[in-house]
């Protein structure tokens, strides 16, 4: 399996938002807000109306997640990050969206998700993490972000189609790859540093010039692939 192979399995498992008890124009707003993810929003109506309004998240016919419709409307509005975990009521459902597609991201969406992830590396330490610039052109952009990171004790490995000659570089691992996946993919994977609770990544490829369509996770097993098939396929590192 590849990482377009990975995408699009996460693509074909759909989800579904169910507001219960609360007026049309409530799901109305939901579905602009979930406009780029592959989540299908739907009103039903209790027949006691009780106990109120409130939200679940299923797939197929199972529901994995369920809050009351203000706390998670709430978190909306307060402009939660692309990628966070905390104990609040509502941290369940966003929590399972992890592994949604997301559709027709811009690069500036794309660039704050990835930042979620490095920071969560630096913060954490240590471990190993993953990023995939596509070219290397893109990765001199980011060249003074990834010395830094590279410094900590955090092991760097960057991957890039050499479109320009190499930089100059010291503190992490660079494989330069010939490749149309890593030419189309974006990723940053974390490890997680000894702490299976940090793993995360961001695997998105590039369908349209500039678009991206992808997902997020902190699924450990999906995460732990994605390194393995990383390190399997493109373990070479430039000299």
């Amino acid at each position: 399996m590849s990482l377009t192979e990975l995408i699009a399995g996460v693509e074909d498992h759909q989800k579904t938002l169910t507001v219960f008890n609360a007026g049309p124009t409530v799901a109305e707003d939901l579905r602009e807000r979930f406009a780029d993810r592959n989540v299908r929003v739907q009103t039903e109506q209790t027949e006691s109306g009780r106990p109120g309004e409130f939200i679940t998240l299923s797939e197929g016919e199972e529901v994995i997640a369920a809050a009351s419709l203000t706390s998670f409307t709430d978190s909306l509005d307060e402009g939660r990050q692309y990628i966070t975990r905390d104990n609040s009521p509502y941290a369940s459902i966003l929590d399972h969206l992890d592994e949604t597609m997301f559709t027709s991201w811009s690069i500036q969406r794309m660039t704050a998700a990835s930042r979620e992830i490095e920071d969560r590396a630096w913060r954490v330490g240590q471990g190993t993490l993953h990023a995939g610039f596509q070219t290397l052109s893109t990765l001199q952009g980011e060249l003074d972000l990834y010395e830094r990171l590279g410094e900590t004790d955090v092991d760097v490995h960057a991957y890039a189609v050499p479109d320009v000659e190499p930089p100059e570089y010291s503190t992490f691992s660079l494989h330069l790859e010939r490749s149309d996946e890593i030419a189309d993919s974006w990723f940053v994977v974390f490890d997680g540093g000894g702490d299976p609770s940090q793993k995360c990544a961001l695997l998105a490829e590039e369908r349209e010039p500039r678009e991206f369509y992808g997902f997020w996770t902190y699924d450990e097993s999906t995460v732990d692939w994605i390194i393995d098939y990383l390190e399997e396929t493109y373990g070479y590192l430039e000299q």
